[in-house]
């Protein structure tokens, strides 16, 4: 299987980068991470929220994408993995335990574009795509947490996928 690179159509002629039928752009962490800091609390948190839940709508649309490229389960996680430095979202380590897949990424783009000190996790899109990949792995709707993070004083940050309920 080509790497997400590669895959990566570069329209310029339609300002479009796009892979298969998805839609990317670039845009600077620390232009996304500093609109959602000019939100006063507690709409902050929601729209920290909101980002997390929009990430889990469209990246299940990505997740559904690469298992039909290479399967589920492991291989699902594994590409994930994988594809995550490339679109610049630090590097993804992943662990699966019976019952739980547990994340640590390096470098998170999210964590590294907010200030240091910041009161609660704030990689939520990470958290968002957790959530749809392990869906999949589950084989039914998860939970995720953010267990630790860079915001807030953490070396990396740190995830805990579950099957909810």
């Amino acid at each position: 299987m080509s790497s997400f690179r590669e895959r990566l159509e570069w329209d310029a002629g339609h300002g479009a980068i796009i892979d298969q039928t998805r839609r990317y752009m670039m845009i600077r962490p620390d232009a996304l991470m500093g609109a959602l800091a000019t939100f006063p609390e507690p709409c902050r948190r929601t729209a920290f929220w909101a980002l997390e839940a929009s990430v889990f709508q469209q990246g299940s649309d990505s997740a559904r994408a690469y298992a039909a490229m290479g399967g589920g389960g492991d291989s699902l996680l594994a590409t994930v993995a994988a594809t995550a430095p490339e679109l610049g979202w630090g590097v993804w380590e992943v662990t699966r335990e019976p019952g739980r897949i547990l994340l640590t990424v390096k470098n998170s783009p999210f964590a590294a574009a907010c200030p240091r000190g910041m009161p609660y996790p704030v990689c939520t899109p990470i958290q968002g795509m957790l959530r749809a990949v392990a869906g999949m792995v589950f084989g039914r709707l998860a939970r995720v947490a953010e267990t630790a993070c860079a915001a807030i004083g953490a070396p990396d940050c740190r995830f805990v996928a579950e099957p909810a309920g």
